[in-house]
């Protein structure tokens, strides 16, 4: 009788209801796994940002020094080196800091759209700093595509790439091709807006795909693929 329902067990598992039940979990574990991996990019980037708003403050407590910001992007990049490895270069805290300077949000996490021009915002010394966490959602890009942002010198020209890269699914090279051949300039000069912009779209081919992030560690951690820290290679440093 055991042997029978060791069997009946066996052609059980070999049919078409255990391949679905497979299919199924795998498919459930990947769609954890690229949604674990977004929600860790989103707030890494949120990171760099607040890292970019302590180092806008500290200077500004020591303004008329001179050469007091790039001593303390030396100093800072040399002790996080030595406390949690690679990805803190002089020029990825720069980054940090302009990335601070060029996406302005209020302390209470409430969205703005970039200002005018890099000067840093007004600084609220009563309202205390929220955790990356609480206004993650700001920055739906990953870093590597704020990088590159970052050398677009228009504020509206940013807001328009940094949109169209999210509902398009650029790539940071389809990002970088995009800004390199003009794609905000001529869409503002076209006719036909719209079928301009469709175009520029494209067919989508997953969401912002080769974006180009390390997979390395990240202070001391563990990282997806794609969901990495800070990279020199991250894109095009603003000048």
């Amino acid at each position: 009788m055991g042997s029978r329902h060791v069997a009946l067990a066996k052609d059980s598992l070999a049919g078409t209801r255990y391949g679905g039940l497979l299919t199924g979990v795998v498919k459930l574990l990947e769609r954890a796994r690229r949604a674990s991996a977004r929600s860790l990019n989103t707030i890494m980037t949120a990171t760099y940002w607040e890292i970019g708003r302590r180092i806008v403050e500290f200077e500004q407590g020591g303004r008329g020094r001179a050469g007091y910001g790039d001593a303390l992007l030396r100093r800072m990049s040399t002790d996080l080196a030595a406390r949690l490895g690679r990805g803190f270069s002089e020029r990825n805290l720069r980054q940090m800091r302009l990335f601070y300077l060029g996406w302005p949000i209020r302390q209470t996490a409430s969205a703005e759209s970039p200002t005018a021009s890099l000067s840093p915002p007004p600084i609220r010394q009563t309202a205390p700093a929220k955790s990356p966490g609480d206004f993650a959602a700001r920055f739906p890009l990953p870093w590597s595509h704020y990088v590159r942002l970052l050398s677009v010198e228009s504020p509206e020209a940013r807001t328009f790439y940094e949109t169209e890269a999210l509902h398009g699914g650029w790539s940071v090279r389809q990002l970088d091709r995009q800004i390199s051949t003009l794609f905000y300039e001529r869409a503002a000069l076209s006719r036909n807006k719209a079928a301009m912009l469709q175009r520029g779209h494209g067919p989508r081919q997953g969401q912002f795909r080769e974006s180009g992030l390390s997979g390395g560690g990240v202070c001391g951690m563990k990282v997806p693929p794609r969901a990495g820290g800070p990279s020199d290679r991250g894109g095009r440093a603003a000048r």
